[in-house]
């Protein structure tokens, strides 16, 4: 087994300074996604999605940010799933885009909010055909037998259903994270990370400040 404590690399790629700091930051987001496609990063929208249950214990997995805008982040799933259960009981989730090849990452924690049908169909109608069935056809988080007894699901559902867009399950839908934080890391040398953050400030008619963190 390697040695872990000797599996280290200095950041030195860049900086982020308070001057340079875009001045929402939804701005800030559009820039270093805009770099993130740029550098030809495997799956830039991919983020980490971070909920917890009713008494408090912690879940996350990836998904697949599917659109974002001044009023927050999102990203569709079946309302049945763990995660759907965990945001029904408590309506918080945390993001973390790990853009690890740039040594940066945009941390987010905020509520969540259903995004309506209309909007949902909006994430569902692109879906590949299979995609779409695999969807309907997998209660997700559910225990199953095998992978065989979903692949027969899927094709039995094929079968079934007509050709064309498979319509949306009501189960499935997006939800918006609506940020409260925001934050901006890049790696710094010798650990010296910058880390700016936009915090609403709902005294002052939620508006934005911007912090600086420790690292």
């Amino acid at each position: 087994m390697p040695d872990l404590s000797r599996m280290r690399r200095d950041y030195t790629a860049g900086r982020l300074l308070e001057q340079d700091l875009a001045p929402t930051w939804v701005e800030q987001f559009d820039r270093w996604f805009a770099d993130a496609v740029a550098a030809e990063l495997p799956e830039p929208n991919a983020v980490v999605v971070a909920t917890a249950d009713a008494d408090g214990a912690p879940d996350a997995r990836i998904v697949l940010m599917k659109g974002y805008d001044e009023a927050g982040f999102i990203f569709g799933t079946s309302y049945a799933s763990a995660k759907g259960a965990q945001l029904a009981a408590n309506p918080r989730a945390a993001l973390v885009f790990p853009w690890h090849a740039m040594q940066r990452q945009v941390r987010v924690t905020g509520r969540v909010e259903r995004i309506g049908d209309a909007a949902s169909d909006g994430l569902w109608d692109p879906r590949p055909r299979g995609s779409q069935l695999a969807a309907v056809a997998s209660v997700q988080s559910t225990v199953v037998d095998s992978h065989e007894e979903l692949a027969e699901r899927v094709r039995l559902l094929d079968e079934q259903t007509p050709e064309g867009p498979v319509p949306r399950p009501a189960v499935w839908g997006g939800y918006r994270v609506v940020p409260e934080r925001v934050e901006f890391w890049q790696g710094g040398r010798d650990r010296l990370h910058d880390r700016l953050r936009f915090v609403r400030d709902d005294e002052e008619g939620g508006g934005w400040i911007v912090q600086r963190l420790a690292p």
